[in-house]
């Protein structure tokens, strides 16, 4: 992952209710949920989920597909493992006090 892609997912997460939705999504784990039950579960009115889903979407932390007449959102896990490699890449490469 390249940082402008690092920093557009880290900006996504960086609010209150898109973190709480991406926490949810990733309990639901690769089934996914669909939005209205997403909103349900997080107490939110379905446009505001709606947008910061729109939100996660373009950052790439969250993908959709249609089921029937519902919209079904599932993390993409891929992504988050390459978010933290990235952050994690020159972990304790630093220079040591001795």
């Amino acid at each position: 992952m390249e940082q402008p892609a690092a920093i557009q997912c880290l900006t996504a997460i960086a609010h209150d209710g898109r973190l709480s939705l991406v926490r949810r999504l990733i309990q639901c784990g690769p089934p996914g949920i669909s939005s209205g039950d997403l909103a349900k579960a997080e107490n939110i009115n379905a446009s505001t989920a709606s947008a910061q889903l729109l939100v996660l979407s373009n950052s790439g932390l969250v993908r959709s597909h249609r089921r029937g007449k519902r919209m079904i959102y599932v993390a993409d896990f891929d992504r988050f493992q390459r978010l933290i490699s990235f952050l994690m890449e020159d972990c304790c490469t630093g220079v040591r006090d001795e």
